[in-house]
Formats: structure tokens, C-alpha cells, sequence
């Protein structure tokens, strides 16, 4: 009998995977942090024969070269894929035993990148699962442009191909289990259900109803913004990620953190929305804890650019810390807990600023609204008279914006908040709409 644990990453919208019998199992497409694999396999009471990857992940470090190594597995790459560090190549077609009657099959599944390897899982022979890391996804598949922009019709026709290898060759109840696809931008959409078969994918996947030509050109079109940290991930990966260290960083005072942002560096406050714009240290960012931090932090960063991070508790901290280590922010600069009373020295006074709702939005008819999401967002509604800045272009348009109030709003409130913690640090007047978008038609604004 074989059993697969997931190990979810929520705020990079990554599953990752032990798969096993009674006495050993392989880790599929494992996270930096890998202490979490170990712990699961020390449950199960397995040893970790191999480590296996899909294919030299762009949107986070992989754990795989080290978990290897603190484990003694035997580290399975695709053949194809370009790295640094030993490791044993897979080919199409190649078996990876697991334990005793269940092996993976390797199986050539390119168009996320050219190298691109799912693994099928067969139990005395039959397949049962198929971990199909960025191939096939619930719904949809991986974006083919993340590897060279001028690859990408190449691979979204590669793509389709591969998708429908999968689903001609396994039987229907062949469970799918993907890496991307759960709010990772390496997903071409996201996740339509919690999980899946080959035989629901038949029916469902934009990859299996649609002929190449549509599927190919729909997708295309339909091609999001790529985080700009994933430039540096890829190359992270392919030279072999150093060892995580997840001690505690330094601690910082209120002196401290006064030079760490008179020198220009980023202070992050990593607490609720809320908490940050009733009252924080001048001049930091608010990327909130819980949400996807490591995406847009990580995103906007220059990379390489210390980062001091404040906290409401040591616990607060250390997760802030192990989700940015999965995106290659390995060492805070500094950190500190508490509050701004904690931060800030005695008797200075904390800074703040408005949040609204859409109908104060439309109660007050500001000068100045922001729209900070996506193109792709904005293409599909937006309020009339807004300005747009993408929030990950933000940090470097800020002199855009006109003297006065700028009243600034994403999909639903977490966006605006950054974008607002921008615009503070930089000396405007912000209001942070704090609402659903949903809501700007019933509250009387116009949407075009």
C-alpha cells in the first residue's frame, strides 16, 4: 500500500510531495525548507531513498541538492536540465523505484520548460498518480514563457503535446497531482478544484478541449506578468541552492532601525493592514505576514537589498523568515517584535494614514485614484478616471504621481495597502481603499 502526504507552501501556491510504502519514499518537487519533508517521512517512518524534481524550478529554491545530501538519497534531475551539481540524469521512460512494488515512471512531458519531467506513479504496474509538477495542472497547465520569451510558442505548442500524452496513456482515475497551479504565477490560471483525475481533466483542461491552434493562441493572450525575482531563481537552482539557515537574525533597536533606513534600506513591517496604517515606524513597508508575502516582497525588492523585518512575536517572525528563504531572501539584515512603541524612540510619534471603503471613495470624488493591480486585471474592469501603476512597478513611478490625496485600490484590499506603505514612506497623502472591488459599482462609481 502506498501512501502521498502533500506539503503545502500556500503563500507561493506550491504542493510539494512524499510519496511511499512501509519502509521507503521519494520527495517530488521539494520546498528550501526542507526540515518540513524530513519531519513528514520521520512520521511515516520511511527513509528518504530519492529526491526527485520535475524539471529547475523558477519560483522558488528548491530543497531537493540538500535534502539530498543531509539524507544520503540519490538526487534525480532531468537529463535535460542544465545544473552545476551531481546528480543522476533521468531520461524519458526511465524507472525510479520507490519501494517495494511502487516505482516512478519517467515520463517527457516538455513545454514549462524544454526539459520538463512528470512522474507516474505505478503500483505493482498499474498507475495510480501522476506528479506532473508544471505539465499538467488542475484546469490548465504551466506558462511556457518563463524560460526565453522567444521559446514560447515552442513550448506552449509543446504543452499541449504533453498534456495530452498524460491523459491518452493513463487510465481515468489516475490521480493529478501537480506542483503549480494553487496561486503560483508559474501556472498559466489557477487551480479550478482541490484535486483531480486524469479522467476530469479530459473533460476540463484548456489543454484536452481545445485544438493547439486555439490553445496555443488563447494562452498566449492570456500571459500574466512574471515576478522579477524568478530571473534569479532559475540560475539559483541550476548552480545548487546553499544550505537554509533559519537561525534567528540579529536584533535590532529603535537606533538601529533609524540607520537602516536613513542608509536607504528596506524595513519591513510585516503585520496586518490594519495594525500598519493606524500607526508605524516613518518610512516602512507594510507586506503582510499572512497573504502572499514572499511573491510580492521578493517581486518588488531590489534583489540582493537588505531587508530588516518587525514583527508582532517571535513566531510571527520565523514563518515571515522560513517563506522568504523559499524565494532566495535568505538572511534578514535584522529583525525586531513588538509594536511601534517597541520601534521607535521614546516619545516620537508613530505614522499613519487613512483606509476607506469604495463608498467613501465615492462619497469623497478624490483628485487622485490608483489602481495598482495587474494589466491583465485592469484589462477586464476599471474605474473611470483612475491612474494605473502596477504594484510591482510602484517603487520606481512614484514621482508619477500628482501632488495631494491619492486614494489607492487593488481586487480587495491587501495590494492597496503596500502600495499605500509606498506612497506614506515617500511623503504623499495616502488613503488605502480597503474593500472589495466587487463593491465600486453598488457604491455609485462608474466601471468601464
Amino acid at each position: 500500500m502506498y501512501f502521498v502526504e502533500t506539503i503545502e507552501t500556500p503563500g507561493l501556491g506550491n504542493r510539494h510531495y512524499l510519496v511511499g510504502g512501509s519502509t521507503a519514499a521519494v520527495a517530488v518537487d521539494p520546498p528550501r525548507d526542507i526540515d518540513q519533508v524530513i519531519a513528514a517521512a520521520a512520521r511515516r517512518g520511511v527513509r528518504i531513498a530519492r529526491v526527485v524534481e520535475t524539471h529547475v524550478h523558477n519560483d522558488y529554491v528548491s530543497g531537493g541538492l540538500e535534502l539530498a545530501r543531509v539524507t544520503g538519497a540519490e538526487y534525480v534531475v532531468p537529463a535535460g536540465a542544465r545544473v552545476s551539481f551531481p546528480r543522476t540524469p533521468v531520461h524519458d521512460g526511465d524507472t525510479v523505484a520507490v519501494d517495494e512494488g511502487l516505482t516512478l515512471l519517467a515520463v517527457a512531458t516538455p513545454g514549462h520548460t524544454p526539459h520538463h519531467t512528470a512522474y507516474v506513479l505505478r503500483e505493482t504496474g498499474a498507475p495510480v498518480a501522476a506528479f506532473t509538477g508544471g505539465s499538467l495542472l488542475i484546469g490548465t497547465v504551466g506558462r511556457p514563457d518563463l524560460v526565453e520569451p522567444r521559446l514560447t510558442e515552442e513550448l506552449a505548442r509543446a504543452q499541449h503535446a504533453s498534456a495530452h500524452r498524460l491523459a491518452d496513456t493513463l487510465p481515468d482515475a489516475t490521480a493529478v497531482l501537480p506542483t503549480h497551479g494553487f496561486g503560483s504565477f508559474c501556472s498559466s490560471a489557477q487551480a479550478t478544484a482541490d484535486s483531480s483525475t486524469v479522467g476530469e481533466e479530459r473533460t476540463a483542461n484548456e489543454a484536452l478541449v481545445k485544438d493547439a491552434d486555439t490553445f496555443v493562441a488563447e494562452l498566449q493572450a492570456a500571459l500574466d506578468d512574471v515576478p522579477a525575482y524568478y530571473a534569479h531563481i532559475g540560475p539559483v537552482n541550476s548552480f545548487g541552492p546553499a544550505p537554509v539557515d533559519l537561525t534567528p537574525p540579529a536584533t535590532a533597536g529603535h537606533a538601529a532601525l533609524a540607520d537602516r533606513l536613513s542608509a536607504g534600506e528596506w524595513v519591513v513591517d510585516l503585520r496586518h493592514r490594519v495594525a500598519f496604517a493606524e500607526g508605524h515606524v516613518p518610512g516602512t513597508y507594510n507586506f503582510e505576514a499572512d497573504g502572499q508575502l514572499a511573491t510580492y516582497l521578493a517581486w518588488l525588492i531590489p534583489w540582493g537589498k537588505p531587508v530588516t523585518l518587525l514583527a508582532e512575536s517571535p513566531a510571527q517572525l520565523a514563518d515571515a523568515q522560513r517563506e522568504l528563504a523559499r524565494v532566495g531572501i535568505d538572511r534578514p539584515a535584522a529583525a525586531a517584535t513588538g509594536g511601534p512603541a517597541d520601534w521607535l524612540p521614546s516619545g516620537a510619534a508613530p505614522a499613519s494614514f487613512r483606509r476607506a471603503t469604495f463608498a467613501g471613495l465615492a462619497g469623497e470624488h478624490p483628485a487622485a485614484v490608483l489602481d495598482v493591480r495587474r494589466d491583465s486585471e485592469r484589462a477586464g474592469r476599471r474605474i473611470a478616471g483612475s491612474l494605473h501603476i502596477p504594484l510591482h512597478t510602484l517603487p520606481g513611478r512614484l514621482a508619477e504621481l500628482p501632488d495631494g490625496p491619492v486614494w489607492v485600490h487593488c481586487a480587495g484590499g491587501p495590494r492597496a495597502a503596500i502600495a499605500a506603505s509606498f506612497l506614506d514612506a515617500a511623503g504623499h497623502e495616502a488613503v488605502a481603499v480597503d474593500d472589495s472591488l466587487d463593491h465600486a459599482g453598488a457604491a455609485g462609481l462608474t466601471l468601464t
